[in-house]
């Protein structure tokens, strides 16, 4: 048995509270979010998107691939099955992909340049950049 909200139904058996389905003028239904009818609207899609794409910027690029998994759904969809919003929604979730894969290759670049190259890659500066000599340089290695 459901009664109906302002904007959700709920099932009074599960607790469940489901949110209206957006569809087209195809009658085809889509959810903006992977988690489908229990998700956000689209209006609640799109500040979440938006706020996603630009905290990514403050040095946190995995909200970019929060971003991307949680709007997966608008990846791939169709735009001519899906409300309007989701024109505004996309650009922030294919945005936020770019920018991951491009924090990912420079991250992965770092990584592999210092765990292969070491002293024979940066010579004698070496010491100087890596911090697992930091005991020694601090005198701690003779408590022990």
């Amino acid at each position: 048995m459901e009664r109906q909200g302002d904007e959700s139904t709920v099932d009074v058996e599960s607790g469940v509270r489901r949110r209206p389905l957006a569809g087209g003028s195809g009658g085809a239904l889509t959810w903006p979010t992977v988690d489908g009818p229990l998700g956000v609207s689209w209006e609640e899609a799109e500040a979440y998107a938006r706020r996603f794409y630009l905290w990514g910027f403050a040095l946190l690029p995995l909200l970019w691939a929060v971003n991307c998994f949680y709007f997966w759904p608008l990846i791939f969809s169709k735009g001519s099955s899906s409300p309007p919003s989701r024109n505004r929604i996309r650009p922030y979730v294919v945005r936020s992909g770019i920018g991951f894969m491009i924090f990912a290759v420079v991250l992965s670049t770092w990584a592999i340049t210092f765990a292969t190259g070491g002293e024979a890659l940066f010579g004698p500066t070496w010491n100087e950049l890596v911090m697992y000599n930091l005991s020694d340089k601090l005198g701690l290695t003779g408590l022990m």
